[in-house]
């Protein structure tokens, strides 16, 4: 984490009661469903992986406000519930980037077995306090793999957050799949977002 140059009391946004805003976009996926299908690797675990890539692709989305300063970390780390194939266990964890692996491949098993050890006890899930998460590298990141959907909004502990939110849904018929991401305007503009959207396609599509 590093101190950066950015007049925060002359943003336009930063008085805002909230200058949190989400855009949602479809991405085709058909390269890592049908690998991930062909080969048993996880598809979730795969899209949590390129989302993660994508996030930290983009530098103003590894930005905060900590004590009133504005501060970049290096990267991000991906925090996401978790849910047993019954559904009466939900956890959630906390995963490294993929970046500190060989490969992705290597990443992928690394999060099925900690998603394991958490959902069997094994191991403690991620538990830190909502209104402390700003303070960390971490970027937030949740499946609603139920539900095709075009728009979703995100809860929000104040209005000053800053952590990123990425959601993605159900795959649809043509392999299309809604990603959406919440972010701070005082940091995040329009370009930056297709930064991230246009990175995640390219995620996607290296499989």
């Amino acid at each position: 984490m590093k101190k950066i140059d950015f007049d925060l009391k002359n943003n336009p946004f930063y008085g805002f009661q909230t200058s949190r805003y989400t855009m949602s976009a479809r991405i085709n996926v058909e390269k890592l469903w049908k690998f991930s299908k062909e080969n048993d690797y996880s598809f979730f675990i795969l899209s949590l992986g390129c989302l993660i890539n994508a996030v930290n692709s983009v530098e103003n989305l590894k930005r905060r406000i900590i004590d009133d300063e504005a501060v970049e970390f290096d990267y991000l780390e991906g925090t996401t519930p978790i849910m047993n194939e019954d559904l009466d266990v939900y956890m959630e964890m906390r995963v490294r980037t993929p970046q500190e692996f060989d490969d992705i491949f290597q990443w992928h098993d690394y999060v099925r077995q900690l998603s394991d050890d958490i959902l069997s006890g094994k191991k403690d899930g991620f538990t830190l306090d909502m209104m402390k998460r700003d303070g960390e590298n971490i970027a937030n990141f949740s499946c609603i793999p139920w539900v095709d959907f075009d728009m979703i909004t995100s809860c929000e502990t104040n209005g000053r957050q800053i952590q990123p939110l990425i959601t993605w849904g159900k795959v649809s018929e043509n392999h299309e799949m809604s990603v959406s991401i919440t972010v701070n305007h005082i940091f995040v503009m329009g370009r930056d977002l297709a930064y991230f959207f246009e990175n995640a396609q390219k995620e996607f599509d290296s499989f």
